[in-house]
């Protein structure tokens, strides 16, 4: 093609449209932002099995109960409160969740003292506990600096709730997972009353919000900044006052407690018990030590801070890693394999038609769809080997879908007239539009479902037809037209 046919392709606005998203794409991946130290793999977030990292499988501490009762059920509940010491929620008229590890032997004389029976017993949590694990999961991952991690709630078999949550998280290590993820978040404010007894103050939902880890000052420690309620400072100040916190602080310290180990344990300082007789204090500072140990545990409380406790506490009953090692050698593999799968589809295609003008454009549309496909796909999901898969098949529909539009508008080896090339040119969208169609329709359940290894592979296939068919088709179409008008 000449120069001034290369002029008018770019012109066109499908040609430009493929252009512009290539161009954003490559500077989404490298240069947004920039990224020179990852190389070729630029801002490409990977998954647990290309890039290492660990998962956990946590099971919650809580039953399902569906009940019968000729009393009051407000009454039955609170006297499951009282005596199990934890929350009980009803989930509906025959059901309650109980946010606590208890068999039905010893749940059963509860109920009978309050004219109650056990209809039936699951382990598990209510559908809306469940969607406040994972909400509250992902935003702790997320302070990780994570964007697609794998939360899935697992449901047995014969059961209606789910009972465990796996969770996958790559490029973070095992302590980090167990310490982020792996544990409830329940953050308690407690003041010593007598002796080494203390008495509850408040928990951490009375926090708005939340300082980043600093040195305190005037010290090496570290510490988060927090604020309270109004609420919550009433309430604090309350049990300053009746502890005798204010009065004789050295005696009575203020303890701070996440998941039942304490991070924090002193007197009030001379200036806080001033200002706590006069007023209500809604700021607060919580020191976890010195050193890297003291930043690392200012920073897991921080999180936990602002995402809050999870509803239901849980136990982790399975883990494992993947070595950032065998990553990197899952990752040469898959570079390869995709670099093996377009050679191959290049050779099958230039013993279809022995013309490189019409190859080697077929062969760029195909790489350019992948390029625009991994600019995309960096902001919703991580790649891992079922993405890639996903990309390897797109690569190979797409060149069908070019061989469609070719063989439809070549007759007996010949370029037809420009109103017969539109109209064959359309009949081969045509066909192609009615195939993305089923493609779509096909994965868009699993796109939708929480299966952990089909749903990357579903929402990569999905983005590439709808590339394939908005962007890269209609763009092919009029720069073999021009290539073949020659």
């Amino acid at each position: 093609m000449n120069r001034e046919t290369i002029i008018n392709l770019v012109k066109d606005w499908r040609v430009a449209l493929l252009l512009l998203l290539v161009v954003g794409s490559l500077i989404g991946i490298y240069l947004a932002p920039p990224s020179p130290e990852k190389g070729l793999e630029g801002n490409l977030q990977f998954g647990l099995d290309l890039q290492g990292g660990s998962w956990l499988q946590m099971e919650f501490q809580s039953v399902i109960v569906a009940y019968s009762t000729d009393g009051s059920v407000s009454d039955l509940v609170e006297n499951l409160q009282t005596s199990l010491e934890t929350d009980v929620i009803q989930v509906d008229e025959d059901h309650l969740e109980i946010r606590k590890n208890v068999s039905r032997a010893e749940l059963e004389p509860l109920f009978a003292a309050s004219d109650a029976s056990i209809v039936t017993y699951q382990k598990g949590v209510s559908p809306f506990t469940a969607d406040e694990v994972k909400r509250i999961l992902s935003e702790k991952v997320n302070a990780l600096g994570m964007q697609d991690a794998r939360i899935n709630l697992l449901t047995p078999t014969g059961s209606e709730y789910p009972q465990y949550v796996r969770i996958e998280l790559a490029g973070v290590d095992m302590t980090t997972a167990q310490e982020i993820v792996g544990r409830q978040g329940l953050f308690e404010i407690r003041v010593q009353t007598t002796g080494n007894e203390t008495e509850h103050v408040l928990f951490g939902d009375q926090i708005t919000s939340v300082g980043t880890p600093q040195r305190e000052p005037g010290t090496q420690a570290w510490g988060v900044g927090f604020s309270l309620s109004e609420t919550g400072a009433q309430a604090f100040r309350e049990a300053a006052l009746e502890s005798g916190a204010i009065d004789n602080p050295n005696a009575h310290n203020l303890v701070m407690i996440l998941d039942n180990e304490t991070v924090y344990s002193a007197p009030l300082s001379g200036g806080l018990a001033s200002e706590l007789r006069a007023a209500p204090v809604r700021s607060l500072s919580a020191s976890t030590g010195t050193g890297d140990a003291g930043l690392d545990d200012a920073m897991a409380l921080e999180i936990h801070l602002r995402a809050g406790a999870l509803p239901v506490n849980v136990e982790i009953v399975g883990s494992g890693s993947v070595p950032a090692a065998l990553g990197e050698q899952f990752k040469i593999t898959v570079l390869l394999a995709g670099i093996i799968a377009l050679l191959a589809v290049g050779v099958v295609v230039y013993y279809r038609y022995r013309e490189p003008s019409i190859v080697l454009p077929m062969l760029l549309i195909n790489f350019s769809e992948i390029i625009i496909l991994l600019g995309i796909s960096r902001f919703i999901v991580q790649l891992d080997l079922a993405t890639i898969a996903g990309l390897i098949a797109v690569v190979g529909t797409g060149i069908d879908q070019l061989v469609i539009i070719t063989d439809e508008v070549l007759h007996e080896g010949r370029v037809p007239s420009p109103n017969l090339y539109m109209k064959r040119y359309g009949r081969a969208l045509g066909i192609i539009f009615i195939s993305a169609a089923t493609v779509f329709i096909a994965m868009l359940p699993l796109a939708l479902m929480d299966l952990s290894t089909l749903r990357g592979f579903a929402i990569i296939t999905i983005l590439g037809v709808l590339i394939g068919v908005l962007v890269t088709r209609p763009a092919y179409g009029k720069i073999i037209m021009a290539i073949l008008s020659k």
